[in-house]
């Protein structure tokens, strides 16, 4: 056994962990269709969100360790549940009329409100498919439409059919009186009108693989469970693609915990083994309201892209799954710096902390070098600071303080620098108050602008927070923080910053002084 693998065996990385269960799953034999399937589920009834790239992110970071674990290959299936009926048209998209039109119809036949697709769910599954290549991910994409329509299904279809009183007996606890009186686990596709129909099985004939259920005309039409004719209720339809497939590992967000529950006893009432599974907390936005496809609310992964880069986004995905997170702007800063953080000690860990370090998971082993010789926090007090328009007014800034520092020999800085001045005017600026200084905060600030306008020892961040430390001391504040807090709140406009010397290093000790002065004249804000 190699170092990394025995290593993996014991690492409490929760990738790590959560592989150790597969391998578990097979340490008897391989399985027999000759891979682990790891799969992802996802509904087009929205847009895709930033929790659907989570969910793939972390199931990769899985299928990565299993690898490292085990010789036995491994699959990562996309499946998009693009048969489910439209039940209500999403808050987000143009064309409303139009969807409401389109109500109870598949979802692959449901018109386009974008028109740029044959139907709603391909725009959707474009969509997602074009963020996770974006991304790099090696997955295959797959249609509940098109596996229900082409055959795949058809078997674990007829043997639902078999032991439809298995199912019922499973499902119907879970409902109330009323959804008990009409429930069936077939959902036949109206040859009438091509609608989704939520209505009893009223007769059931094994021989010819149908069933017989009653239009809303009062017709009673049979038609065969195979081909397409009919989906399964949505968590019978989870066990049945579980079943069918041999699905070995899905996680799902802690909502779906009793719907996992159901599946599982589904899977197995069908003759198969249920997937590994790990339950996920759920992200909320910035009120702490569930994140939502249909409400559109939280942070988009295109938004996310806007202000920061992907690997960062891929950072804040492995951090504890199993605790909640607001997921909102404020999240981006932070992660950044850490990811970069993470980047940069690397390389001197041993292979034991490296396994467990999450730059390891998200670049599946290798990650590159940091190049991001300023934090982004930095960055963007130093876009409050200089009020820079675009990320060139910083390179000016950057250059004094790390002269041999390019936007080509240090890619990470200089996207880090466009990243802040754009998350600075949209998000920063409009949200800044500067507030006027007390007199004991006016003497000491007076007095920190004569010292730095006097320095004579050059640029060492960590000998510029002693004099800024001095300075404070020296003016009688108690507790440091307090002058720390009042130097933000009167030279950023914030009530946090960075430390403080490295900002006068990378912004200038004249300039910093100039600042204060213009803070003291009440030139700001």
């Amino acid at each position: 056994m190699s170092e990394l693998r025995e290593l993996a065996m014991s690492s409490k990385a929760w990738p790590f962990e959560e592989a150790r269960r597969l391998v578990k799953r097979y340490s008897k034999a391989p399985p027999e269709k000759g891979f682990v399937l790891f799969q992802t589920g996802y509904g087009p009834s929205g847009l895709p969100h930033i929790g659907t790239f989570g969910e793939v992110q972390r199931t990769t970071m899985v299928r990565r360790a299993f690898e490292a674990l085990s010789d036995i290959p491994t699959k990562l299936l996309c499946f998009s549940d693009d048969m489910d009926g439209l039940r209500k048209v999403p808050g987000n998209v143009p064309n409303q009329e139009q969807m409401k039109e389109d109500l109870n119809l598949p979802l692959t036949k449901v018109r386009d409100p974008f028109g740029t697709h044959a139907g709603f769910a391909q725009h959707n599954n474009a969509r997602l498919c074009a963020f996770l290549d974006s991304f790099g991910f090696e997955y295959e994409f797959a249609s509940a439409t098109e596996y229900y329509t082409s055959g795949r299904l058809d078997e674990m279809l007829l043997r639902a059919l078999e032991r439809f009183d298995k199912i019922m007996e499973i499902m119907l606890p879970s409902l109330g009186a009323d959804r008990q009186a009409t429930y069936s686990p077939f959902l036949p596709i109206s040859p009438k009108t091509g609608h989704v129909l939520q209505v009893p099985t009223l007769e059931r004939n094994l021989s010819r693989g149908t069933i017989v259920y009653e239009e809303p005309d009062g017709e009673r039409v049979e038609v065969p469970v195979t081909g397409g004719n009919v989906k399964m209720q949505w968590k019978p339809d989870w066990a049945l693609r579980w079943a069918a497939l041999g699905v070995d590992y899905e996680m799902s967000g802690k909502d779906l915990i009793d719907s996992v529950t159901l599946s599982t006893k589904i899977c197995r009432a069908l003759g198969e083994t249920p997937p590994e599974s790990l339950s996920y907390e759920l992200f909320g936005d910035e009120k702490g309201q569930k994140i939502s496809k249909s409400k559109g609310n939280g942070l988009s992964m295109e938004e996310w892209l806007t202000y920061a880069p992907p690997e960062s986004l891929s950072y804040f995905m492995y951090q504890k799954p199993k605790t909640a997170k607001r997921l909102y702007f404020d999240v981006i800063p932070k992660a950044v710096d850490e990811y970069h953080q993470q980047l940069r000690a690397f390389p001197e860990q041993d292979l034991k902390s490296q396994l467990a370090n999450p730059v390891w998971h998200i670049h599946e082993g290798k990650p590159p070098v940091s190049s991001l010789t300023v934090p982004f926090a930095m960055l963007l007090n130093l876009a409050s600071a200089a009020s820079a328009e675009d990320k060139t007014a910083l390179w000016g800034f950057i250059n004094r303080y790390a002269p041999e520092a390019t936007p080509e020999s240090h890619p990470d800085l200089d996207r880090a620098a466009e990243f802040a001045v754009r998350y600075f005017n949209d998000f920063v600026r409009p949200a800044k108050t500067y507030r006027a200084p007390t007199e004991q905060e006016r003497a000491a600030l007076a007095d920190l602008a004569g010292r730095l306008r006097d320095w004579q020892g050059g640029t060492d961040a960590e000998e510029l927070q002693s004099l800024v430390f001095a300075v404070g001391k020296d003016h009688g504040f108690e507790q440091l923080r307090d002058w720390f807090m009042a130097i933000y709140e009167v030279l950023l406009g914030a009530t946090q910053g960075p430390r403080f010397g490295g900002f006068i290093a990378l912004f200038g000790v004249t300039e910093t002084a100039d600042l204060i002065d213009a803070a003291l004249a009440g030139k700001l804000g």
